[in-house]
């Protein structure tokens, strides 16, 4: 059975590139023999070394394991395009009574950490990467770029990125960006709850000619399963506004309403040819990226 790393022991290790690293290193042995076609995060398969390969193509790290050689084969050259666009609003930082007592994760954290990975990923093969953080207080903008240099700032990109308090508004975005038109494979980390969906308009026109957008939902079990007991205070997140209500009295309500909310995010990206993913900051991160990449395999 696949051990996945226990979200206790990442959040010990404050350095991004080095738990980035350590679940793509991971995700990727543990699916030497997938390969995919298509754009972007492509997998490779293990083959012997024969006389003749390429040394730069022998995995050392699986050598000094196994003491064999073996020779990272890939389905194709890759040369795309990756951008990385997270929701930086104030939603995003919303924990889970299982997140505050495992390891203090929010829903910004666990994002910035898959995208880390999925860059890691990205880079090592070649991909051109780069990252967009999206809030209506500062746009994060780096252009993509390759190698491990580029890959280092990527890195601190995503740990600095401004927390604002809502999605910026379609002219903010504008103004800001200006004729910055992502191309290529497209990642949208978000938690998918504006109140205007502003983040669907965002995505809508991304998705044209060869670009292949993936809309991944960041989630936490309290949202998902409402475990809340008595009397309790709701807020909003991004409008401040709060409610005291009984849970007792509004759990149906709610989880009824979160149906039909992930019910028509599902038709509306589907309708735009994008399938929606879920993330749940709750399960350990690289059962999530190894979940979205087998996924991606099933569908190639």
């Amino acid at each position: 059975m696949q051990q996945w790393i226990d979200p206790l022991t990442l959040s010990r290790v404050k350095d991004m590139p080095l738990v980035a690293k350590t679940v793509a290193d991971g995700v990727l042995h543990g699916q030497h023999t997938s390969v995919q076609k298509g754009s972007g995060i492509e997998f490779s398969q293990y083959r012997s070394y024969e006389p003749g390969d390429e040394l730069g193509k022998v995995d050392w790290k699986l050598f000094a394991r196994s003491d064999k050689y073996f020779v990272r084969e890939a389905e194709r050259e890759s040369d795309t395009q990756i951008w990385l666009v997270l929701d930086a609003s104030l939603s995003m930082l919303q924990q889970s009574a299982v997140s505050k007592a495992k390891n203090g994760w929010h829903k910004l954290d666990y994002a910035r950490y898959f995208l880390a990975t999925i860059a890691y990923i990205a880079q090592q093969q070649g991909d051109s990467v780069g990252v967009i953080g999206l809030s209506d207080q500062h746009i994060d903008f780096l252009p993509c770029g390759t190698g491990q240099q580029h890959w280092h700032k990527l890195m601190l990109t995503l740990s600095q990125l401004t927390v604002g308090k809502q999605f910026p508004s379609k002219a903010s975005l504008e103004r800001q960006l200006g004729k910055v038109h992502p191309q290529g494979l497209i990642f949208v980390l978000s938690d998918f709850i504006q109140h205007n969906q502003e983040i669907l308009e965002f995505i809508q026109p991304l998705n044209y000619g060869h670009n292949e957008v993936v809309a991944m939902q960041i989630v936490c079990d309290d949202e998902l399963n409402f475990p809340y007991k008595g009397a309790i205070r709701v807020e909003n997140p991004e409008t401040k506004e709060q409610r005291l209500v009984s849970s007792s009295e509004v759990k149906t309500q709610y989880l009824a309403a979160y149906k039909q909310h992930q019910s028509d995010l599902k038709e509306r990206l589907t309708q735009q040819n994008i399938t929606l993913f879920r993330a749940n900051i709750d399960e350990p991160l690289d059962k999530g990226v190894h979940a979205y990449l087998a996924s991606r395999a099933r569908v190639k």
